[in-house]
């Protein structure tokens, strides 16, 4: 979501910057956060108004769906005809806002485990501690050397790529599901 704040994280934990600038830079990694915040809270913004809509959509089907019951009810062929067209209209129009619906909600966990990270990561680093510690899965880094902060990088845009591909997975399995209830 945010490579640069990764990267600033990163030179902080590694010692890679100067103390003289390790302050201005954790307030700009704060600020950085703070526009994640307001992302998340327009992702939320956006998921709130699909749900109206759905809603609505929802309301609107059972009028359209009741209206032509009506109809049929006293053989008003004409008024059903019309009911069965934006019947379908409005069937097609819930589906697809559900679809919608799965894929903001499955966003909005995306980036709020990312800011959640992101927020954990800077308080560490703002304490001065290593988020990472040294492990055996997780080894010191190695003091300048290229290759190795390149290998990092590498295995970090792995690991980000695996969690975005598995999330993805999930919301696709999500919504062929959603598919396949509304094919009933």
């Amino acid at each position: 979501m945010f490579e640069e704040f990764r990267e600033a994280l990163r030179a902080l934990r590694t010692g890679g910057v100067h103390p003289s600038e390790r302050r201005p830079m954790i307030s700009d990694m704060r600020d950085t956060l703070v526009q994640a915040r307001v992302g998340l809270a327009d992702l939320r913004t956006a998921l709130a108004t699909t749900r109206s809509r759905l809603e609505g959509e929802r309301r609107e089907l059972e009028t359209v769906r009741r209206r032509k019951g009506l109809a049929a009810g006293i053989s008003d062929a004409e008024t059903v005809a019309i009911a069965e067209r934006y019947e379908t209209q409005h069937a097609q129009r819930v589906t697809v806002l559900e679809q919608k619906l799965v894929v903001q909600e499955a966003e909005l966990a995306m980036a709020e485990g990312e800011v959640d990270e992101m927020t954990a990561e800077l308080k560490l680093a703002a304490a001065g501690i290593d988020s990472a510690g040294p492990s055996p899965k997780n080894p010191p880094p190695a003091a300048a050397d290229p290759a190795a902060e390149n290998l990092q990088q590498e295995l970090d845009s792995l690991a980000r790529t695996r969690r975005r591909a598995a999330t993805e997975a999930e919301a696709d399995e999500k919504l062929a599901a959603l598919k396949r209830r509304m094919e009933k």
